[in-house]
């Protein structure tokens, strides 16, 4: 069964990580042969190119642009007449509201993934409700529980975004010498892209009420995509100078080695000041053996446990707290490291995901 997944490409975050997952795991599908459809090139092509994965070029749009629009639905209709797909997998309101009627008008059923909490407030969502897509998935309960408001009628599928769990590499000291960090340090790591919501501003208010604990030095990651990230990104620089623990950060920018950075790393904390949708970062730190401080909303309710991380409230009084417990007992982090690798597989084995993702779109499949 042919599928195709819709996006435009242009940026790297969760989504993305998602699609490259689906590629990397598809041997444990194989009902399905995904390809995907990216109006844009960039890291989500190069990866998934990588990954071996069959990828068509849509041609970029820019939705204040009516006849941009039209263009690109008209491609897509050209595109569907020389390749067959059993369902198309719309990834965004985005892809959905400019491709969803070339998709049904080739009589392609059209399944729409919801990453974020549906609001019914965005004009994208408002244009893309006129027409209800034959099924919706997702990866959160959380979600999934929104999502029941825009089609009480219709329950959306939750699958599981596929991690797969690692042991953890004999490598810590390379990216540690290579980040100006001690060996003995008790490294904190933030994987995430540079918006407000993301919660910087809390870790570093959190981490300035720990000053005089010397044992912590804090990685953050994540390269400014857009013009408001790059003001963001130095007002964050600005704050840590302010907060007097500029020389204790360590500013790692875009990086494309994830994995080792979280190897190397102690603690995972990204302290959310809005509901993470989801959080498939969350669940690689619990793969890499990372125990995860979170704020108590959103998908990290869903995925932390515990036994391994800690959910505190929005405050910085509250995540220093949770950091502080993990900071100063070794033993905690790695008794929670041990579970965290267990609680990964139990929501993201890439056989259970990927199975469950087959079974979704073939219900719908002509």
């Amino acid at each position: 069964m042919r599928i195709l997944h819709v996006y435009g490409g242009n940026l790297y975050g969760g989504v993305e990580r998602l699609l490259v997952s689906f590629s990397q795991f598809r041997a444990l599908a194989p009902g399905l042969e995904q390809e995907f459809g990216l109006c844009y090139g960039g890291r989500l092509w190069r990866e998934l190119e990588a990954s071996g994965a069959t990828i068509h070029n849509l041609g970029g749009v820019r939705l204040s642009r009516w006849w941009e629009v039209a263009r690109a639905r008209a491609r897509m209709r050209k595109f569907l007449a020389r390749r067959r797909f059993a369902v198309a997998v719309c990834h965004s309101w985005w892809s959905y509201g400019i491709f969803g009627p070339a998709l049904r008008r080739a009589e392609v059923p059209v399944a729409l993934w919801i990453h974020d909490d549906p609001s019914r407030r965005g004009w994208l969502e408002r244009w893309g409700l006129h027409r209800r897509p034959e099924l919706a998935l997702t990866y959160s309960a959380y979600i999934a529980g929104h999502a029941a408001a825009l089609w009480p009628e219709r329950t959306a599928v939750c699958v599981g975004a596929p991690v797969e769990a690692r042991q953890p590499s004999s490598e810590r000291a390379n990216p540690r010498k290579a980040l100006r960090t001690a060996e003995d340090a008790v490294v904190v790591l933030q994987v995430s892209r540079m918006e407000p919501w993301k919660g910087h501003t809390l870790l570093l208010q959190a981490l300035a009420l720990l000053e005089k604990d010397e044992r912590w030095t804090a990685w953050i990651a994540g390269g400014a995509q857009r013009g408001h990230e790059e003001r963001f990104r130095a007002e964050l620089e600005a704050l840590g100078e302010k907060l007097g623990i500029s020389d204790r950060i360590r500013w790692l920018g875009e990086r494309t080695d994830v994995a080792a950075l979280m190897d190397a790393a102690d603690i995972f904390c990204q302290p959310n000041l809005g509901a993470e949708p989801y959080g498939i970062v969350f669940v690689e730190a619990l793969a890499s053996g990372l125990p995860v401080v979170a704020t108590a909303m959103g998908g990290a309710q869903d995925i932390v446990r515990p036994e391994c991380g800690r959910l505190a409230a929005p405050r910085p009084d509250a995540v220093a707290r949770a950091l502080a417990d993990l900071i100063a007992q070794r033993d905690l982090r790695l008794a929670m490291g041990a579970a965290a690798r267990a609680r990964a597989l139990a929501i993201a084995d890439p056989r259970m995901c990927m199975e469950s993702l087959e079974s979704a779109l073939m219900g719908v499949a002509r």
